[in-house]
């Protein structure tokens, strides 16, 4: 019976299932000069306000460029611009204004994502690898 026990027991946490991360939203305000993100973390938005460096923006949402050819994304220069938080929304200028017909990409970075023991063990996640999903728009 005990045997039992514990293999309902460890069925149930084997099948805990997966925690997705809140969809971040963006949209072009301010005549498509702007782009404003929602669905990011409050708490991690709080923290990264409260610090006077506009550039610590770019540890959580960095906005590109889109080469022509993708698999050059991981080395484009980080688009200059500010950061403004309004409530639970970012709102992105760039220092020069998006070109249109132009497709840029953010890269939101999860912080904190996958950093359980568990999702090393399975193979999710690896040592000093920080978790993102490029989010992509044009102008």
């Amino acid at each position: 019976m005990k045997k039992l026990s514990y293999l309902l027991v460890l069925l149930a946490l084997a099948c805990t299932p997966a925690k997705h991360p809140a969809a971040v939203q963006i949209s072009l305000i301010n005549n498509k000069q702007s782009i404003q993100l929602k669905g990011l973390d409050y708490a991690v938005m709080q923290d990264i306000a409260r610090d006077t460096l506009n550039d610590v923006w770019q540890s959580l949402v960095a906005v590109y460029r889109m080469p022509a050819d993708t698999d050059l994304k991981n080395y484009q220069p980080v688009q200059p611009g500010r950061y403004l938080l309004k409530d639970s929304v970012v709102v992105f200028t760039p220092d020069t204004p998006f070109v249109k017909g132009q497709t840029y990409f953010i890269r939101n970075y999860r912080l904190g994502e996958g950093a359980k023991l568990i999702d090393y063990i399975k193979g999710r996640s690896q040592p000093g690898k920080t978790h993102f999903i490029d989010l992509i728009f044009k102008q």
